[in-house]
């Protein structure tokens, strides 16, 4: 496998779009294969965190809302949020605020390798703790599911 393909792996890309920002360029085969959005979102409400990231990937038609597509979205972000919250897909129930970054990522698993269909990755990065400023750390939680197509 080349080596553009495992320095572009549609996690690897996910979690550059977050934790490079603005400083990132995509390779030119990074652009031709996948397809990508940033945003942020902010709640106690792990409910507003998903559909920010829903609302974000379907208007950027990233995913469409039909069930294959809307399914595997759903569990890319459910999975991130794990990473996120460390096993607990929890926030303002035990107490805990997030403040995040996502991307959504659609593309093959590797670079220039559509063999296995596409896929979807959710990266998430930010701030999570207590509801009291400076009581945050970083956190980090990145989701992968297969579209199928």
């Amino acid at each position: 496998m080349a080596q553009d393909s495992l320095d572009n792996t549609i996690g690897k890309v996910a979690l550059r779009i977050l934790l490079d920002g603005d400083s990132w360029q995509p390779s030119q085969a990074c652009r031709r294969n996948f397809r990508f959005i940033s945003g942020q979102a902010g709640s106690m409400s792990v409910e507003k965190i998903i559909a920010a990231i829903e609302t974000a990937a379907r208007r950027e038609r990233i995913v469409t809302k039909e069930y294959p597509e809307d399914h595997a979205l759903w569990h890319a972000i459910f999975e991130a949020l794990h990473g996120v919250g460390r096993g607990q897909v929890a926030l303002g129930t035990i107490l805990r605020t997030a403040g995040l970054r996502f991307s959504v990522v659609r593309g093959p698993r590797y670079v220039d390798d559509p063999i296995e269909g596409e896929w979807l990755a959710v990266g998430l990065y930010g701030q999570i703790g207590g509801p009291i400023r400076g009581n945050e750390h970083e956190c980090v939680g990145l989701g992968i599911s297969h579209l199928g197509h």
